[in-house]
């Protein structure tokens, strides 16, 4: 990783670890569960090469950024905030966005409140979700998926986490990093089990080296698992808090790149969503809908070149 450098910054109350690398406009890339700036290495490189000034921080409660011990701190209403603290201190108006996962879900509330701040959004993974006004987001996942769905499952404070210390950190990041395994993610009862991926291989595939295993391993041996999973422990709170937000469209241009065997493409009826208008009517300004053949969720990682090419094609235009 030449040339990438750190530093710690002060958003909204919380010190922030970012990566950054090159000159230029700013590409600002925003990582999910349960990851690090660390997932946007090929793209760091790749974009700063390109006369970009890429940023990629920690989220809060991960890796080398500050991890609030309460889990109300962690809204989309505090995350957005750190990111557009973020913007501000690196002296810009406005960013290209780049996200995946719940860097995705955030960057699609960071569209919603300070749509100035973004010129275009390359989103990965997981669309627009849209607010139904009538049942809370977890519920209506309980009611569509049971209560062993990954995401009902990760509600109760420190159940998940005894779950995943019964397995290992390593086990659990290998666990969902490497999964293949299509539709929505169903746990075994009681126990952390085989979690995503009941058919996870002895060899790591050739994306994702040891190497890269081991810094994964080593930050969530120091942090734990808490901070990333308060996440969806406030999608309750933030279904409730952004009521006045409820139908409205994203102006922002969008660009969206799915895998074919992503576990969200699959599930949610999100390729109805994705491919049958409702996407596109959310969000007027969707210029493209990529769906990589036999790719899985963590595109960024698993296609990097190809990654790398639809964000810089993208981008460049504006």
């Amino acid at each position: 990783m030449e040339g990438i450098e750190h530093r710690t910054v002060e958003v909204n109350g919380i010190k922030m670890h970012i990566a950054e690398k090159g000159e230029g406009p700013v590409v600002l890339f925003l990582h999910g569960f349960p990851e690090l700036w660390y997932s946007w290495r090929h793209q760091i490189m790749a974009l700063s090469s390109l006369g970009y000034h890429t940023v990629a921080p920690d989220l809060r409660g991960y890796g080398d950024t500050e991890a609030p011990t309460s889990i109300s701190s962690y809204t989309c209403f505090h995350i957005v905030g750190d990111i557009v603290a973020l913007i501000d201190s690196l002296g810009v108006q406005q960013v290209f966005l780049v996200a995946h996962d719940w860097g995705a879900l955030i960057g699609w509330y960071l569209c919603m409140f300070r749509p100035e701040k973004i010129k275009a959004y390359v989103c990965l993974s997981v669309p627009l979700l849209h607010r139904d006004p009538n049942i809370k987001t977890v519920d209506g996942m309980r009611a569509m998926y049971g209560d062993d769905y990954y995401i009902c499952r990760f509600q109760k404070p420190g159940e998940m986490e005894a779950q995943m210390a019964e397995v290992g950190t390593e086990y659990v990041l290998k666990n969902i990093l490497t999964t293949r395994k299509i539709g929505p993610p169903i746990f075994p009862k009681g126990e952390y089990g085989t979690g995503f991926n009941p058919n996870m291989l002895e060899t790591l595939p050739s994306w994702l080296t040891e190497e890269d295993l081991t810094y994964y391993v080593a930050t969530f041996e120091k942090t734990g698992f808490t901070g990333g999973l308060n996440y969806y422990r406030n999608m309750n709170l933030n279904w409730e808090l952004t009521a006045p937000w409820s139908g409205v469209q994203i102006k922002v241009p969008v660009k969206f790149i799915t895998g074919e065997l992503d576990m969200v493409y699959t599930s949610l009826g999100m390729e109805e969503y994705i491919h049958g208008g409702g996407f596109k009517q959310n969000v007027p300004n969707l210029e493209e809908v990529i769906v990589q053949k036999g790719v899985a969720h963590f595109n960024n990682q698993e296609a990097p070149e190809e990654i790398n090419n639809h964000i810089y094609d993208f981008i460049k235009k504006f």
